[in-house]
């Protein structure tokens, strides 16, 4: 199972919000370039990327220092998300060596999208559902939708997205533990790779993971936890190498 390490921008500093809240950021650096450097030197395989800001405008603001990042490190896949609304924008990130780009709030209010843009960029194109007492966020998790996570999986998996990351936004930013049922539930549902996210806070969730992982958790993304130092990024990406594989469900 892979262990992706998250790098939020915003205002060009890298930070962490509590379940969404734009108000409630924790800054840890001032330079997501040293960051991303930080991560790959620790062993991250892949690294998430959000564009913060974006994702409240509806375009990229820190696009420059994601290419930066992308341009320093092309061997590293990175997916990126926030602000990613139209074809443009997905054309110029894969131009720069994105591997992947991330579709949340556009996917749930306009579901075509994702099929349009999965035909044009096959492979490509990982959609977000950030749920919060069952319903999806939107708009950098300012909104609620009426639409619910498992129908709308099960669009997209027929659409052909690469993977589903899927968020628990109540627990996000929070450490807490992941929510290794609802993650569970929705890979029972579909047979397209999820990458679980919220809550992440020690070993024993990766433990947790791991023995989930066969449901068909490809990966996780980490965040608050590597920052505040409750996480040992090396050290769990070794565990979840000896713990468990992934093999995609038939």
């Amino acid at each position: 199972m892979l262990l992706i390490p998250a790098i939020d921008i915003k205002g060009g500093r890298c930070v962490r919000l509590r379940q969404g809240q734009m108000d409630q950021e924790t800054v840890y650096g001032e330079n997501p370039l040293n960051m991303a450097e930080r991560w790959i030197g620790a062993g991250a395989r892949r690294l998430h990327i959000v564009d913060l800001d974006g994702a409240i405008a509806g375009k990229p603001e820190n696009a420059d220092v994601i290419h930066e990042i992308a341009a320093a490190w092309p061997e590293i896949p990175i997916q990126v998300g926030g602000g990613i609304r139209d074809e443009d924008t997905i054309q110029t990130y894969l131009d720069v060596g994105v591997s992947y780009v991330i579709v949340g709030t556009k996917a749930v209010t306009t579901p075509h999208f994702v099929s349009d843009i999965c035909l044009e960029f096959p492979g490509h194109i990982i959609v977000g559902l950030d749920a919060k007492n069952g319903r999806l966020a939107t708009n950098g998790w300012s909104k609620l939708s009426h639409h619910g996570v498992i129908d709308m999986a099960k669009r997209f998996e027929d659409d052909g997205v690469a993977a589903i990351i899927f968020t628990d936004i109540g627990r996000d930013g929070m450490m807490n533990s992941v929510n290794v049922d609802a993650t569970v539930e929705l890979c029972k549902e579909v047979t397209v790779p999820i990458i679980a996210s919220g809550g992440i806070t020690n070993m024993d969730d990766i433990r947790a993971l791991c023995k989930a992982a066969a449901e068909g958790i490809a990966g996780a993304i980490t965040g608050r936890a590597i920052y505040e130092g409750t996480l040992d990024f090396a050290a769990a990406q070794k565990l979840a190498d000896e713990l468990c594989t992934y093999t995609p469900k038939p």
